[in-house]
C-alpha cells in the first residue's frame, strides 16, 4: 500500500501540464458526483412541506442535486450585479493566492497572508484619509492617493511578511507556527491602533477608521456593486509580473532554486537566510496589496470583520499548483463558489451547511493531487535530478 501510494506520488512529480489539467476536471467531475450523493442523501433524511424527488421503494427527497448545482455554477453569471460580485472576489482570491504561490515557491509556508493582508488594509485606510484633506480632490486626488494607498499597503504587509522570514533565517523559528501567530497580531494590534488613534471622529463606532473619498476609491462604474475592472487589471499585472520574475530573471530563479535544493542553491552563492526573508517579505506585500485593493474596492474604510481572504489564497494557491497563471482560474472558481453559495442560500431551501459541504467537496477533490504533488516535489519523491529540471519549468 506504501509502494502504491508512493507511486502514485511520483507519477504526480512527473505529470506533464495537460495531464495536469486533465486530472484537475477529472477530479472536479469526481466531486460533483460525490456531492450530487450526499445531496441527495441528506434529502432523505431532511423534513420538507414539499419533496422534490421520489425513488420507488426509497422514499422522498427534499433536495434535487441537479438544481444544487445549476444554482452553484450559475448563480453567479445570473446578472451583471452577481457576475461582478464574483469578479470582486476573484479579484482578491488572486491577490491572495499569488501571495502564498510566491512563499510556496521559495520552499516557504506562509500561514500569514491573513495577517499581511488584514495589516496592508489597516494602513491604506488610514493613510488615505489622512492625506486627502492636504491633497487635491476629484481626478487629481484620485490619480495620487489611489497609487499611494496601494504603495502603503505593500510596504506594511510586506514589512510584516519579512518579519517571520527573519526569524526563521535568524532564530531557526518555524515559518508555520510564527505566521499563524502573526495573524492573531495583526488582528489586535490593528484593532488597537485604529482604536485608540485613528477611529473615525464623526461616528461613535471607535473600531473604524473615517472613510476614503469617493474620488480616491477605485471606478465600479461598469458594474453594479463594488467591482473595479482596474483593480482585477492591477491583479492580472502582478500575475504577468510575477510570471516573469519567477522564469526570466536571475533573482526569480535564485529564490525558486532555493526552494527546491538549499543546499544546491548556497553552494552557487545564494544566501539561504537573505532569500528567506526577501521572499517573505515579497509575499507579505502581495498580501498587503490584496488587503488595499479590498479597501479601495470594497469598504472605503478599515473594519474589524475583515474577510479570510488570506486563507482562502492557501487554498487558491495550491489549487493553481503555486502556478500564478494558473491562479487566475483558481481564484476564479473559488470565488465562483463563495458567490454561488449566496445563490443558493437565496434561491433554494438547502442549508448552507450542505452548500458548504459541496464547495469543500470541490475544493478537496481539486486540491488534492496538487498537494501531493507538492510533496512529492518537495521531498523529490520520484525525481532524480530536481535542480537540474529546474532551471525552465514551473512548479
Amino acid at each position: 500500500m506504501k509502494q502504491q501510494f508512493e507511486a502514485a506520488v511520483a507519477r504526480m512529480t512527473t505529470a506533464s501540464n495537460l495531464e495536469r489539467i486533465l486530472i484537475s476536471i477529472a477530479a472536479l467531475i469526481a466531486s460533483i458526483f460525490v456531492g450530487g450523493i450526499v445531496v441527495l442523501a441528506a434529502g432523505f433524511v431532511a423534513q420538507c412541506s414539499q419533496p422534490v424527488l421520489f425513488f420507488p421503494g426509497v422514499g422522498y427527497s427534499c433536495y434535487n442535486p441537479v438544481s444544487v448545482y445549476l444554482e452553484l455554477f450559475t448563480g453567479p453569471f445570473s446578472n451583471a450585479g452577481v457576475f461582478g460580485e464574483t469578479l470582486q472576489q476573484t479579484t482578491i482570491l488572486l491577490l491572495t493566492g499569488l501571495s502564498v504561490a510566491l512563499a510556496f515557491r521559495a520552499g516557504l509556508f506562509n500561514i500569514g497572508t491573513q495577517g499581511q493582508f488584514v495589516m496592508g488594509s489597516m494602513a491604506t485606510a488610514i493613510t488615505v484619509p489622512l492625506l486627502a484633506s492636504s491633497l487635491p480632490g476629484g481626478l487629481v486626488g484620485g490619480l495620487i492617493l489611489i497609487p499611494l494607498g496601494l504603495f502603503v499597503g505593500a510596504l506594511i504587509g510586506g514589512l510584516y511578511g519579512a518579519i517571520p522570514g527573519a526569524l526563521k533565517a535568524y532564530a531557526e523559528a518555524n515559518e508555520v507556527i510564527t505566521t499563524i501567530m502573526l495573524n492573531f497580531i495583526a488582528t489586535f494590534l490593528s484593532l488597537l491602533i485604529v482604536s485608540t488613534w485613528f477611529k473615525d471622529p464623526n461616528s461613535t463606532n471607535n473600531t473604524q477608521t473615517a472613510r476614503i473619498p469617493d474620488y480616491a476609491m477605485l471606478d465600479s462604474s461598469i458594474f453594479p456593486g463594488d467591482f473595479s475592472l482596474v483593480a482585477l487589471a492591477i491583479a492580472l499585472s502582478l500575475v504577468a509580473a510575477m510570471t516573469w520574475f519567477l522564469a526570466r530573471t536571475a533573482f526569480g530563479y535564485d529564490l525558486r532554486i532555493s526552494g527546491i535544493q538549499e543546499g544546491a542553491a548556497a553552494y552557487s552563492g545564494v544566501s539561504a537566510k537573505k532569500m528567506t526573508v526577501i521572499s517573505m517579505g515579497l509575499s507579505g506585500a502581495l498580501g498587503g496589496i490584496a488587503g488595499a485593493v479590498y479597501i479601495l474596492m470594497v469598504t472605503g474604510r478599515w473594519m474589524p470583520t475583515a474577510p479570510a481572504f488570506g486563507f482562502d489564497g492557501i487554498t487558491v494557491s495550491i489549487l493553481a499548483g503555486n502556478n500564478p497563471v494558473g491562479a487566475i482560474f483558481a481564484a476564479f472558481l473559488f470565488g465562483m463558489l463563495k458567490v454561488g453559495r449566496v445563490a443558493i442560500d437565496f434561491n433554494l431551501d438547502v442549508p448552507s451547511q450542505l452548500v458548504g459541504v459541496l464547495r469543500g467537496l470541490i475544493i478537496l477533490f481539486v486540491a488534492m493531487p496538487e498537494f501531493f504533488r507538492m510533496l512529492g516535489t518537495r521531498f523529490n519523491v520520484g525525481s532524480n535530478s530536481a535542480v537540474a529540471t529546474d532551471g525552465g519549468e514551473d512548479q
